[in-house]
């Protein structure tokens, strides 16, 4: 490795001339404390920016080893030192200076939600950093006095401030591995308590606002858990936590408008992830099997068995088997929750509001009308509950516009200004009350969950001259090949890196596992553990910082949104 003297002496050289001599510095320096390592150099001062590593043995950031030694609070940990090194770039580093890029610092972090990334790494001997620089110039001219001033003053103070365990808050980055911990736990209790969510007491649920995920701050009402769903977990830092449990089987949120059941779905919906200290949902967690489903009128479907609930189109046109390119609300809501139950869903998550009408409820003025062998959907209410008996999957629905299913609930939770009731007694009297005649629709069992095989002539990731072109367009779009992969409907995808990593990831299982797996959960599964077990990195040839670990649910989503999908 290079002396640090020997990059100054290079950017000493190549001052003033074109902005290409920059190539020069490309390599690995010894600055005492730490190694930096420039892997890649920009063509212009527009261009992406520049990658760059620092690295330095862990024993010498004088951590201990309790921050990782184990996977939840490894991930934690290498989460805390993004957010210090993203901070510290903030305090120390002046920022854009000449054209384009120049002057930039940064690092790839996070929101509300820890997620596994590779912006951090720790093996267990080495601490690894991985940033962006861009690379300074005037015009086209390389500024060398101001790279000096980012490579040997800046820099090191950066790294100074954040990445030796006497520089930060040990309180802190201890509570932050310590929440991220007692979280998991929370959710392995899931099971074992027979809940499929839990809700601590004076959790914060409302959110600032819809681009802003930080909690709400003024007129909160914290969370409080009724009497009939109230349960307790212990956790290894928190010791013993009171909450709302929200048991398996079919669960129904209901209440007036602008009462709070959407708000507490969308905590539920989150509580896949761990969260931030003060985030205010550190302590609802969700199984991590939990998918949320919505209508996607427009979407494409690639052979999907949709007959459980769809049968007898007009036509002929086959369900079991069912293919379109343009959804309807119905078929979509029908194919996004037969996919999700095809990689394994174990709970579904939906919301009236964002559901097709037809497709939750037929009432028996309408069935009188429109006889059942004329209407080809068979209604979510007629369905959900087989799907618990027979898949042991369970349902949290927001409803607020049918009692029918009143009907079929477990467990009816009302919300009144913020609070949540048991309601399920007072739901079950008015059922019995009020009996509906509507005519159960949905046969004897749910039905079939068909597994499928992609055929390879659906991953071309080609574009012009270039074998494999990937790159994503915001969190909601990924550009693979000359196909565009919209993910507008995934709303569980919470950060740009896991939309990186996804189509990264289907690139992979196309290369390698395509022709030796069964199915497509089985595919997926493998690219899973392959992850686990090597790192984002084994996604690239080369080392890049802005990975971040997506769930089966959205990689098995994306792929089945591939309007270039074909299906064996």
């Amino acid at each position: 490795m290079n002396s640090k003297e020997d990059l100054r002496h290079i950017i000493n050289r190549i001052d003033g001339r074109g902005y290409k001599a920059y190539k020069d510095i490309k390599g690995g320096y010894n600055f005492g404390l730490y190694s930096l390592i420039i892997d890649h150099v920009q063509g212009d001062p527009f261009a992406a920016p520049s990658r760059v590593r620092v690295r330095l043995p862990v024993e010498r950031a004088g951590f201990p080893q309790d921050l990782w030694g184990k996977q939840v609070r490894r991930i934690a940990f290498c989460d805390y030192l993004t957010r210090q090194f993203h901070w510290a770039i903030r305090r120390w580093t002046k920022g854009h200076r000449g054209m384009g890029k120049s002057g930039l610092v940064d690092i790839d972090t996070g929101g509300q939600e820890i997620l596994e990334r590779n912006s951090v790494v720790v093996d267990g001997r080495d601490l690894e950093v991985r940033f962006v620089v861009g690379l300074p110039a005037a015009g086209r001219t390389i500024l060398g006095r101001e790279a000096l001033g980012i490579f040997f003053e800046e820099i090191p103070q950066v790294v100074g401030g954040s990445l030796f365990y006497r520089s930060v808050d040990q309180k802190g980055i201890q509570r932050h591995a310590d929440i991220a911990e007692d979280q998991e736990v929370m959710r392995d209790l899931l099971e074992e308590q027979g809940l499929v969510a839990f809700l601590a007491e004076e959790s914060v649920l409302p959110r600032r606002s819809g681009v802003d995920d930080r909690p709400l701050e003024v007129g909160v009402i914290p969370l409080s858990a009724p009497f009939e769903l109230q349960m307790q977990m212990e956790l290894p830092h928190r010791g013993m936590i009171k909450g709302m449990g929200i048991p398996t089987g079919v669960t129904l949120i209901v209440g007036g408008g602008f009462h709070g059941k959407s708000t507490v779905l969308n905590a539920i919906e989150r509580g896949i992830y761990n969260h931030i200290p003060d985030d205010g949902r550190e302590y609802v967690v969700t199984s991590r099997a939990a998918v949320k489903i919505r209508a996607e009128d427009g979407r494409r479907i690639e052979k999907v068995n949709i007959n459980p609930f769809i049968s007898n189109l007009p036509f002929g046109k086959d369900t079991e088997r069912f293919s379109t390119d343009n959804a309807s609300g119905s078929t979509s809501q029908a194919a996004n929750i037969m996919e999700a139950l095809e990689v394994g869903a174990q709970v579904l998550l939906i919301d009236e509001d964002t559901s097709a009408t037809n497709f939750m409820v037929r009432d028996e003025r309408m069935q009188e009308l429109v006889a059942k062998e004329k209407e080809p959907i068979t209604p979510f209410v007629d369905k959900v509950r087989k799907l618990y008996a027979d898949l042991g999957v369970s349902t949290i629905l927001v409803m607020g516009g049918s009692g029918d299913y009143f009907d079929v609930a477990d467990t009816v939770i009302m919300m009144d200004n913020y609070k949540p009731l048991s309601a399920t007694q007072q739901a079950k009297e008015i059922a019995a009350k009020h009996a509906s005649r509507r005519v159960d629709e949905g046969g004897d069992a749910f039905g079939e969950v068909t597994r499928r095989c992609p055929q390879s002539a659906s991953f071309d990731p080609s574009r012009g001259k270039r074998e494999v072109k990937i790159d994503t367009k915001g969190l909601r779009t990924i550009l693979y090949g000359t196909t565009s992969i919209d993910l507008s409907c995934l709303e569980q995808l919470v950060d740009l890196s896991q939309t990186r990593a996804i189509g990264l990831m289907i690139h992979h299982y196309a290369e390698k596992y395509l022709h030796r797996s069964g199915s497509l959960k089985e595919g997926i599964e493998l690219v899973i553990k392959d992850v686990e077990a090597k790192g984002l990195d084994c996604l690239l040839p080369y080392k890049v910082g802005n990975l971040a670990m997506p769930r089966i649910f959205e990689m098995a989503g994306a792929i089945n949104r591939m309007r270039s999908l074909k299906v064996k």
